[in-house]
C-alpha cells in the first residue's frame, strides 16, 4: 500500500496507527489475536494498554515499515468481516 493510501485510511473509516488500543480492541474484537501474534499485548490479554498502536509498537522496538504493515494487516483482517 503507497502512503496516499495509507494517509486516507482514515478518512475511509479504517484502522490507522494513531488509533488507541482501546478503540481498537474495542471497535474491532478480532484484532485481538493478530496484536498478541504480533507481541502487541492489549487489555484483553490482561496487559494494561495506553496509547496508540503506533506507541505500543514502538514500545516493542517494530519499525516504522513493520507498523504500516501491521496496519496493514488489520486493515485485511476487517474488511474480510465485513
Amino acid at each position: 500500500m503507497v502512503d496516499s493510501e495509507r494517509s486516507n485510511r482514515q478518512e475511509l473509516g479504517l484502522i490507522s496507527k494513531q488509533i488507541l488500543l482501546e478503540d481498537l480492541v474495542r471497535e474491532y474484537p478480532q484484532a485481538v489475536r493478530l496484536l498478541m501474534e504480533r507481541g502487541i499485548r492489549c487489555l484483553a490479554c490482561g496487559e494494561p494498554m495506553w496509547g496508540t498502536l503506533e506507541s505500543a509498537a514502538v514500545d516493542k522496538n517494530f519499525t516504522a515499515a513493520e507498523i504500516d504493515l501491521i496496519v496493514d494487516e488489520l486493515n485485511a483482517m476487517i474488511s474480510e468481516h465485513n
